[in-house]
């Protein structure tokens, strides 16, 4: 069985067949999928996949992209969401100094803020972190939010970085990027890092696997992902499967 911990089924992406491509997801070895919102509105839309097929769970939050979102009444908004049962999750929130370097201050105070709302209700996080290791480590520090754990999304720092986060209460999120030839550090990463802190993510539409890499993404190719963590661990696909699924379920606080 497969859990993709991070995936964005509400994208634009999959309007033209997203039936389709969940009924196939419901035949496949994934059995569950949590649906990550990036704002106010696809956090809501996260929601409402949900509802509707229970192969979803929901996070709801603001990533980097859209940090204006979270004033008194996004987090308002938040919390409301929150109350839905199939919402486990506070995310993606976080740092992007890639894309965003003119508003570091805006960015960290949408992040704290988001952090303090997950551990008033005692929430995983899921943290988005581009460019800013340092900053992002800081904060998660300072702010305890190993309290309430969660994982660091994509992960695309060194090892050194990887076992902090574990340190601190946090799993590493492992997608098609492991399977790149370039992605050395991630390789690394999964071969110091004990596989009772990785989870397995899709992050799709994006960042598909080889052989399917620069083309729409989905959980259907979590099995290139599972075979290149069972190559550097040493180990098999089902080994893999087997406990990155259970890590899923306690990172969420889900039962079997």
């Amino acid at each position: 069985m497969i859990f993709d911990t991070h995936a964005h089924y509400d994208d634009d992406a999959f309007d033209e067949d997203r039936e389709e491509i969940i009924k196939a997801l419901i035949e496949s070895d994934v059995k569950r999928i949590v649906n990550v919102g990036a704002n106010l509105k696809t956090s809501q839309n996260s929601i409402d996949l949900a509802n509707k097929y229970d192969l979803f769970y929901a996070a709801v939050g603001v990533h980097p992209d859209d940090c204006d979102e979270v004033d008194d009444a996004g987090i308002d908004a938040l919390r409301k969401m929150c109350e839905e049962k199939r919402v486990v999750a506070i995310g993606e929130i976080g740092l992007d100094y890639y894309w965003h370097k003119d508003n570091p201050d805006i960015q960290k105070s949408a992040f704290i803020r988001q952090i303090e709302l997950a551990k008033e209700l005692s929430l995983p996080i899921i943290v988005h972190s581009r460019e800013a290791a340092r900053d992002t480590m800081d904060i998660l520090s300072e702010h305890a939010a190993g309290k309430v754990g969660g994982v660091i999304h994509c992960f695309s720092y060194s090892p050194e970085i990887a076992v902090e986060a574990i340190k601190m209460g946090f799993y590493i999120g492992v997608g098609g990027v492991v399977t790149f030839k370039n992605a050395k550090k991630l390789k690394e990463t999964v071969e110091r890092i004990p596989l009772e802190k990785i989870v397995l993510e899709t992050d799709c539409p994006y960042l598909a696997p080889t052989p399917f890499r620069a083309k729409r993404n989905s959980s259907l190719y979590l099995e290139y992902v599972v075979d290149e963590i069972a190559l550097l661990k040493g180990t098999d696909a089902e080994t893999v499967k087997e406990i990155t699924y259970k890590n899923a379920l306690e990172m969420y606080r889900l039962s079997e």
